[in-house]
């Protein structure tokens, strides 16, 4: 009988992540829905892995009724609830999850799930959103925004951190392949582990969008409202070039960002999917200031066929053509700073040169096409299949006799 193809994935693989809760249900999560999805389609019922699961027992959802290994964090007090109020036992809990058994693992990593234990012999690879943010180059302004750090507890989560910022590059450095999602990611992951990672782009669902509907003259901003997004530079923005303006999300950064807005500027909270895809589908452009190691919101947008004005920094650098940069067929304008100033001088351009008539919604729409779950799953498989394959033939050296080793070295 044939052997099987150096290729061919293993029947056993482990997927893991931080938490599977209805509360975090974003970018990351449908990259591991969408990992999932494709190891099912190759026959691999992967066995599921993650610090607490409030999911598999909830109607509906697409782990319904799915068997999976938690960590003691789930035993805790408001442990599946609120998981990363345990932000310290964090790195400890994830290496307590026993992968042992399986020749491959797959981990899809923001935090600490890249950190479970493996040996030699298996395969971890590591699909990874971010490194800790607020351990490395983020750390100085989350201290600033921490009620916390201010309470008189610093010096306790600066020395948190820095214990943090240890174990994350340890940790990085056990894994055997790393892929990212960006190439800013990518590029953070080779500051702070000194590793290289391969740029698998996630999946977006372009497909809930139409981007052939009539558009108007309002500008939208989507995302949720916390400091880091940065809402407050595009608001003033437009409360100085007095344009109409329309935040959809809810966040700790509400009632502040309600009381900055002025007359052309209006907040409407939160809203349903049905609700963002029709403005998106309507808005002549998107905007959005945040620094994003890839940024999801974006792309949805270019999906309904909306130009972006965003910050040309983080993950907008692989997904926006510029039109200032003289980008054969551009999906929007990026502008250089976090600055009212630069969100307002890239808004007024793109106003006084009416973009909105040369960026197609059409063109816009296919640039996106490239980011949809098909294109990720071929992608990930590739690379999946070729670590694999490599992993196999370093393991067969590793396990060859030492005479021959010996007699092929002279």
């Amino acid at each position: 009988m044939a052997g099987k193809a150096p290729e061919d994935l293993p029947k056993r693989i482990a997927l893991v992540h931080e938490w599977f809760t209805p509360r975090a249900v974003g970018g990351a999560e449908q990259v591991v829905q969408s990992i999932d999805a494709l190891l099912l389609r190759l026959g691999c019922q992967p066995d599921l892995a993650a610090l607490v699961d409030g999911e598999s027992l909830r109607p509906g959802s697409w782990l319904e009724g799915r068997a999976i290994q938690t960590s003691p964090i789930q035993h805790l007090p408001w442990g599946v609830s609120h998981v990363q109020q345990y932000l310290p036992l964090l790195p400890l809990a994830i290496e307590q999850l026993d992968v042992g058994d399986y020749p491959l693992v797959i981990s899809s990593s923001h935090l600490v799930a890249k950190g479970v234990l493996t040996s030699p012999e298996q395969l971890h690879v590591s699909y990874v959103h971010t490194p800790v943010r607020y351990a490395w180059d983020q750390m100085h302004a989350y201290l600033r925004r921490s009620a916390l750090a201010q309470s008189g507890l610093g010096p306790l989560i600066r020395w948190q951190l820095h214990v943090l910022r240890q174990w994350d590059q340890l940790s990085g450095a056990r894994v055997n392949h790393l892929l990212a999602n960006s190439r800013f990611t990518a590029r953070r992951i080779a500051c702070f582990w000194g590793r290289e990672a391969e740029v698998v782009h996630p999946p977006v669902k372009v497909d809930r969008f139409r981007w052939d509907q009539p558009r108007n003259d309002v500008y939208l901003c989507v995302c949720r409202l916390v400091p880091y997004k940065r809402v407050d530079l595009v608001i003033e923005a437009f409360n100085r070039l007095r344009l109409p303006l329309l935040v959809v999300g809810d966040g700790p950064e509400r009632t502040f960002l309600e009381e900055l807005a002025g007359p052309t500027v209006q907040l409407l909270g939160r809203q349903t999917q049905a609700q963002v895809e029709a403005l998106m589908a309507s808005c002549r452009a998107f905007v959005y200031a945040a620094l994003e190691d890839f940024g999801i919101a974006p792309v949805e947008a270019m999906a309904a066929g909306a130009p972006v004005i965003g910050l040309g920094r983080g993950g907008l650098l692989d997904t926006v053509r510029c039109a200032a940069a003289g980008r054969p067929y551009p999906t929007g304008v990026l502008f250089p700073e976090q600055t009212v100033a630069s969100v307002a001088q890239a808004v007024a351009w793109f106003e006084e040169r009416q973009l909105w008539q040369q960026l197609t919604p059409e063109v816009v729409r296919l640039h996106a096409e490239q980011f949809r779950p098909e294109a990720f799953a071929s992608r990930f498989e590739t690379a999946l299949r070729q670590a694999w394959q490599q992993h196999q033939q370093a393991c067969a050296v590793a396990a060859s006799d030492p005479v021959e080793l010996l007699e092929f070295r002279s």
